[in-house]
């Protein structure tokens, strides 16, 4: 779905939310879906749905099947549904001060002059706002998470892919608790994040998007009075099914959003896994392990002419955080109703944008941070180099063994609080008393080279 004239909908110097001013071009891919004129448009197609479903069942004979004419009318309706149109059932709310009611008045008008006039009191035809809601809410999630949302996340995912098998083979200094530690290689740091976000990817993949479409309080009460001889549990599965949702039989008057707060929680797990990589990424750039590549014409500071701040990884690093805060609010608050209905989820869900938007912001800064890295392989090896203690631990794990007694000791009071040279490591693997075999593997062992399985994996 387009918008056909965007720029009507925002000025982006006057706009409140930096999604629709400053970052508007960066979310303009989420408008279609979570806009205002996405919310009116996406209601209007469940209820034309739900007139044409009508329509179709047997059962219903004050409502007989639509003609191909009919059907290719309200088709059109939908088609030609535009922002100067979705003003209009705006002008109908500011009456009715009813969004939803207005949807259903600005259908009645469209259909006024048709041959459909003598059937427009089944528009709505026992539906309560829920029953729409729901759905058009739904569906504006599975289509932004299928056309916007997963697309960027894979799009990322693959970057970050690429770096790990393009840096494979490159040793790294690890540091835990913030000392020097156990070398690595910086591909393989890169893959742990592309494997713990394509974890979370494939499990939003397969996530239901649930729907239903059964009245006041979930018991299809005013159908069943009505025709008592349709099959209304059959109907509305077939009907959420067409919508190409998950059926959901068991409600109050809402949608219980169990889903939805699933769907939160995924993409605040993948937010958080990425949170991980900008913090990474900022402290190997403040070691030196990156340097970034220079853009003609920017400047990093307003003092400081020399500067390349990493400020793509820490405009993702705070936009995940707004992201998250509204996600795992929603998570948390919209499984929850009092008692059949309240409506304290209605403003909650008209929020789901914007959790998406600065998630979506935060993910293409990522993605220009990471296309300006550059590695520094001479600071990667002062770093190992500088480190020969490094060694104590596969030498203290030999000498166990061979059943060493105070392997690990020996090794602490050689190294523990001290810089090692290569000679110092050296001279003491020679005075080991183990086999020449593993005297010579350590012999050839550097920091360098003391990568265990990192390139493999």
């Amino acid at each position: 779905m387009k918008l056909k004239n965007p720029s009507n909908f925002f000025s982006m110097i006057t706009s409140l939310s930096p999604l629709d001013g400053r970052y508007a071009s960066k979310v303009a891919d989420l408008v279609p879906y979570f806009s205002e004129y996405a919310l009116i448009k996406y209601r209007l197609i469940i209820e034309v749905s739900w007139f044409m479903a009508l329509s179709a069942e047997k059962g219903i004979k004050e409502l007989p099947a639509f003609s191909d004419k009919e059907l290719k009318l309200l088709e059109n309706l939908i088609a030609n549904f535009d922002e100067k149109e979705a003003e209009k059932v705006k002008a109908i709310e500011k009456r009715t001060n009813h969004d939803v009611k207005a949807v259903e008045y600005y259908v009645k008008d469209k259909l006024r002059a048709t041959s459909l006039k003598k059937h427009l009191e089944f528009v709505h035809f026992a539906c309560t706002s829920e029953d729409i809601n729901n759905l058009a809410i739904a569906k504006m999630i599975q289509d932004a998470g299928n056309k916007v949302l997963l697309p960027t996340m894979q799009e990322l995912h693959k970057k970050i892919k690429e770096l790990a098998v393009k840096w494979r083979n490159e040793p790294m200094l690890s540091l835990t608790h913030g000392q020097p530690a156990t070398p690595t290689t910086v591909g393989k740091e890169f893959l742990v994040f592309a494997k713990g976000l394509e974890r979370q990817i494939g499990l939003l993949q397969k996530q239901d998007v649930m729907g239903k479409i059964n009245g006041a309080t979930g018991n299809w009460n005013a159908h069943y009075v009505a025709y008592p001889k349709v099959n209304w549990l059959e109907l509305s599965k077939k009907f959420v099914h067409n919508l190409n949702l998950v059926f959901n039989a068991y409600t109050t008057q809402i949608e219980p959003h169990d889903f939805q707060s699933e769907i939160c929680d995924g993409i605040a797990r993948f937010n958080t896994i990425l949170l991980d990589l900008d913090r990474d990424m900022w402290m190997y750039i403040s070691r030196g392990v990156f340097t970034q590549k220079t853009v003609a014409g920017e400047v990093g500071s307003s003092t400081m002419p020399h500067k390349v701040n990493p400020i793509d990884f820490e405009n993702s690093e705070g936009n995940l955080g707004l992201a998250n805060s509204l996600l795992r609010h929603m998570s948390e608050k919209l499984p929850i109703s009092r008692m059949q209905r309240d409506l304290s989820d209605s403003t909650v869900q008209r929020n789901i944008g914007v959790a998406w938007g600065y998630s979506i912001l935060a993910y293409k800064s990522a993605l220009k941070g990471l296309g300006k890295l550059e590695l520094n392989k001479k600071v990667i090896q002062e770093e190992l180099e500088s480190n020969w203690e490094l060694l104590a631990e596969p030498i203290q794990t030999v000498l166990r063994k061979h059943g060493v007694t105070g392997a690990y000791e020996k090794l602490k009071e050689l190294t523990r609080g001290k810089k090692v040279t290569k000679e110092l490591m050296r001279d003491f693997i020679k005075k080991l008393s183990v086999p020449k075999e593993d005297k010579d593997r350590l012999l050839k062992l550097s920091p360098a080279t003391y990568i265990g399985l990192a390139d493999k994996l």
